[in-house]
């Protein structure tokens, strides 16, 4: 602990002054502050002018934080789908979301953004298991869309149909500022690798200076811009997939079970 250089003027060097010193614990509005009062000393033993009557402050550097996480789907979806990392699919974002809080802090929401592939039946089917399994968990799925899209082969020239997921970068940025007007959070979340982001988090910061907004990059990805525009950045590793991984089956209140899909095992 440093106590500063202003007792240094008075002639007692700060090993004594701790043993003075009696703290005093003040918590106000979830900011931890120490009050740290000073014993009266006899004036002959100060220089000419000096006076120990001081009273000093510093705020805690264990500041409690409410933490909002905001989950791009698709893009944590497309970082797990490969040999690698696909038992991660089945993943418990609660459990991911709590590896990455300090001590100090509470979790206040998780939302997950995505969209069904309605094209594509089975896929739609292993996706509404997943979406239970996060909601007994607390988990909060926000949908968008995909969208018949036409394209032009580069190769070729020939167009074709396909699909496209979109509003999920929109409806992360308004609920990112909709929950900082409402106050929900003093520290967002992103977990996405998406540039597209930038321009909410520099609004945020613009118009809700004291909250912060950390990325968390899916493994895989660099997002070096996302990472430049955050206050801070982690990103996931296969030890925390491992540790967040969902148990193969689920039992819901009511004695309903649900069991993760043979092609995420």
């Amino acid at each position: 602990m440093d106590f500063g250089n202003s007792w240094l003027d008075v002639g007692y060097p700060q090993e004594k002054i701790k043993k003075v010193y009696k703290k005093v614990c003040i918590f106000t509005k979830n900011i931890l502050y120490y009050t740290v009062l000073t014993q009266r000393r006899h004036s002959a033993a100060l220089p000419p002018g000096a006076s120990c009557d001081r009273v000093f402050y510093f705020v805690a550097k264990k500041i409690m934080a409410k933490v909002s996480f905001f989950i791009d789907g698709f893009n944590l979806y497309h970082a797990l789908n490969n040999d690698c990392f696909r038992r991660f699919k089945w993943l418990n974002l609660r459990k991911l979301a709590e590896l990455y809080l300090r001590k100090q802090d509470t979790l206040a929401d998780i939302f997950y953004f995505t969209a069904f592939a309605r094209w594509n039946p089975d896929k739609v089917k292993r996706h509404e298991i997943y979406i239970q399994a996060q909601e007994f968990f607390g988990v909060r799925p926000i949908y968008g869309e995909f969208r018949r899209v036409t394209k032009t082969c580069r190769e070729c020239g020939r167009k074709y149909d396909t699909f496209e997921e979109k509003e999920t970068d929109v409806n992360i940025a308004i609920k990112l500022f909709e929950q900082a007007y409402l106050n929900t959070y003093d520290r967002a979340v992103i977990l996405s690798g998406d540039s597209d982001l930038i321009p909410v988090m520099r609004a945020i910061r613009q118009n809700f200076p004291a909250k912060k907004v950390d990325v968390l990059i899916p493994p895989g990805g660099k997002a070096k811009l996302l990472i430049e525009e955050a206050d801070f950045n982690f990103k996931i590793k296969s030890k925390q997939l491992s540790s967040a991984r969902l148990p193969d089956e689920i039992t819901f209140a009511n004695g309903r079970q649900i069991r993760c899909p043979e092609q995420w095992r």
